[in-house]
């Protein structure tokens, strides 16, 4: 069977982490020295209308480039003034074209929380995100035991930063509520093949607990899908290409915020 985006990524992810010579107990030291986040997950749940995650992305594996020469720091203020809720950026420099700068310029920016978006394979890499300035990081349940799971959602609480937890069906939906997941995505882009179906994260939107803060990742395309979504019960989006291709990336995010 050939080898699919994910596996891929994650190789390369893996293969990097298995080669790091640092020591975890001295990362946890440095991560629980740092200032206080920004509170991800609050601001989530405090938004009033549909919150919008808007992501910060300069290319991807499936699509090559999509603004490789955005600046992150000009674009966070322009998701600040559309009424973004918190930021994504991707840190991934081998596949997305990200780096740990884009992360730091664009939070220095603005106000918003934000979310450390890369493919967490260890749990250095939730050392890492704390130490480098992210409020949040993403743990991707197909790429996680539930044990590794529920390991990483419990250094994560430790350290102070936010996770959230993203889903692709049932299956990966249970085991991430096992595990103790509160801040859970559906993303409706298949990580293996990198096709979007659009009706993925209203048919799980139901599954999900109430106690969650529900967010739908990938596919958002407009107001149409933000109100959908919103009526399946999502707290919020998470959208990058929609906005990261935009003329206007203030308006399109206003157009996001729905009641």
């Amino acid at each position: 069977m050939p080898k699919t985006y994910l596996d891929n990524i994650l190789a390369w992810h893996r293969s990097r982490s298995a080669n790091d010579p640092r020591e975890l107990s001295q990362l946890i030291d440095e991560a629980m020295a740092c200032a206080p986040t920004r509170g991800f997950a609050s601001a989530l749940r405090n938004t009033p209308h549909l919150a919008v995650i808007a992501e910060i992305k300069r290319r991807s594996p499936s699509k090559g480039d999509l603004n490789a020469s955005l600046d992150p720091e000009a674009l966070a203020a322009k998701y600040q003034l559309g009424g973004a809720s918190c930021l994504s950026v991707l840190t991934d420099s081998e596949h997305f074209g990200g780096s740990v700068s884009d992360l730091q310029l664009a939070r220095n920016a603005c106000s918003l929380p934000v979310i450390r978006k890369d493919f967490t394979v260890d749990r250095k890499d939730i050392c890492d995100a704390r130490i480098m300035g992210a409020d949040c990081v993403l743990l991707i349940a197909a790429a996680l035991t539930e044990a590794e799971m529920r390991d990483f959602l419990t250094l994560a609480q430790s350290i102070d930063i936010d996770a959230l937890v993203e889903v692709h069906d049932e299956k990966e939906l249970e085991t991430a509520v096992n595990a103790g997941a509160f801040l859970i995505g559906v993303n409706q882009r298949d990580l293996v093949t990198f096709q979007v179906d659009q009706e993925r994260a209203v048919r799980l939107a139901a599954r999900i607990p109430s106690s969650c803060i529900k967010v739908a990742e990938s596919g958002v395309r407009g107001r149409a899908d933000a109100v959908a979504l919103r009526q399946a019960g999502y707290h919020a989006v998470l959208v990058g290409e929609h906005l990261v291709t935009s003329q206007n990336p203030s308006a399109a995010i206003t157009e996001l915020c729905v009641d």
